[in-house]
């Protein structure tokens, strides 16, 4: 006897199969728009070391990384105090360069909060072993008084070496560095490269970090870099 279903229905097994194919599509429609979301809010790339080689997350570091750890390019200014520095004398020992300026009204508070953060929370030991240094991106507005101020403000006195310059000279090293520093249309801010770039004790760039940073990278990463 020929088998029946109930008028306006197909038979149980044909509708079974029906609903197996359309999963079927509508699972590779949605890998298809998945890959195509995905292409289209990829980012273009990575922040770049002095050099030009990109840095993304492919190593050990909680920091983005580079692929070919590079020289650090020669860094030597007075400090706030006026006392020299040069960022070959700190070899051995792990170094987080950032540039900054004592007026910023946003993302150079953050970075100054962020990297006393991660000083609190490494262990004596590891303090040891990093030195934090930043360059000034506005020859005019930083002052030995705005300095000192600034980093009391942000409890970095005697924890970070804030150097700063003549417009020459923080010119070469912000050129050294690829560094962009420049007045913006209000002349009390100044548009500039806000990144930190991590050093090993040999002296090479092996990390960025941008300025939205969690302090927990700093704090994996320095002895990383210390060791490196």
């Amino acid at each position: 006897m020929a088998e029946h279903s109930e008028p306006g229905r197909p038979p149980a097994r044909e509708g079974l199969s029906l609903t197996r194919r359309d999963l079927v599509g509508l699972a590779i429609l949605l890998v298809i728009v998945g890959v195509v979301v995905a292409l289209l809010i990829r980012p273009a790339g990575g922040p770049t070391v002095p050099g030009g080689e990109t840095a993304t997350h492919v190593s050990g570091y909680d920091g983005l990384a580079v692929a070919t750890p590079r020289p650090a390019p020669p860094l030597e200014l007075d400090n706030y105090l006026g006392t020299p520095v040069n960022l070959a004398a700190y070899r051995g020992r792990a170094v987080l360069v950032t540039f900054l300026y004592t007026h910023c009204p946003d993302v150079c508070p953050l970075i100054a909060s962020h990297l006393h953060t991660a000083l609190v929370e490494m262990s004596p030991r590891e303090r040891s072993e990093v030195q934090i240094v930043a360059v000034s991106v506005d020859p005019r507005g930083d002052t030995p008084t705005t300095v000192a101020r600034f980093l009391a403000a942000h409890q970095m006195t005697g924890l970070m070496q804030y150097l700063i310059g003549s417009q020459a000279q923080l010119s070469r090293v912000w050129k050294a560095w690829d560094v962009s520093a420049a007045p913006s249309a209000n002349p009390d801010v100044v548009d500039h490269s806000a990144l930190i770039y991590g050093i090993t004790a040999q002296g090479r760039i092996a990390t960025i970090y941008q300025s939205s940073f969690a302090p927990r990278q700093i704090v994996h990463d320095v002895p990383l870099l210390a060791r490196a």
